[in-house]
């Protein structure tokens, strides 16, 4: 499972064991404080003194607060995909249908229990910008690599564009279902499924 999130997304990336557990510490930290006072009332210095650290050590890694949400979404993206990754290669060759099913379910589970989520996810509230770095445009360029390979299928510009469909559309509605209970209304999340199923059928089958 990934420790850190990619080095791009931080003004230095880790050389050393201590320091890659020093920044997980700080993303562990903001994370934490993310669920307990929200993005606004968030800052680097409650993030060292959570984590432990000098101040110096935050901005090390990070310019601002906003770099510092941007990596942990990048790392709950990173995580989200090892867990899919495993389970995909756990389950073999069960078809798309129960692939699918594997990715919202992670989701879900990430959405319920992952400290600071479901405030940041993977990154729909922090814009960076520029078209190709959208969060859903990174979360469904990941898929159409990773399912594609599942799927055996060639990962053209057709299923590029269906999965970053699916992807807006299953967001939206998972929101909504979080929205209507805490833990996800069930009957939209079981509505969200069908949705997401009968569209990738008229590419995938």
């Amino acid at each position: 499972m990934s420790l850190v999130p990619h080095p791009t997304s931080l003004r230095r990336a880790p050389v050393q064991r201590r320091s890659a557990e020093r920044l997980a510490r700080i993303l562990d930290a903001c994370a934490d404080l993310l669920d307990e006072v929200g993005y606004d009332a968030l800052s680097t210095r409650y993030v060292a003194q959570r984590a432990g650290v000098p101040i110096g050590s935050v901005y090390r890694f990070f310019g601002n607060k906003r770099e510092m949400v941007d990596a942990l979404a990048q790392r709950n993206l990173e995580r989200y995909t090892d867990r899919i990754t495993e389970r995909l290669r756990q389950s073999g060759g069960e078809g798309w249908r129960a692939a699918v099913d594997t990715v919202l379910d992670e989701y879900l589970e990430m959405k319920r229990t992952a400290p600071g989520f479901s405030l940041v996810d993977f990154g729909n509230q922090i814009p960076v910008g520029a078209r190709d770095g959208e969060p859903n445009t990174r979360v469904a360029d990941r898929f159409t690599e990773l399912l594609a390979g599942h799927l055996r299928r060639e990962p053209d510009e057709e299923l590029r564009r269906t999965f970053l469909v699916a992807v807006e559309t299953a967001d939206t509605l998972v929101h909504l279902a979080f929205r209507m209970a805490p833990g996800g209304d069930p009957k939209i999340i079981a509505e969200t499924r069908e949705i997401l199923r009968a569209y990738l059928a008229r590419v995938l089958d």
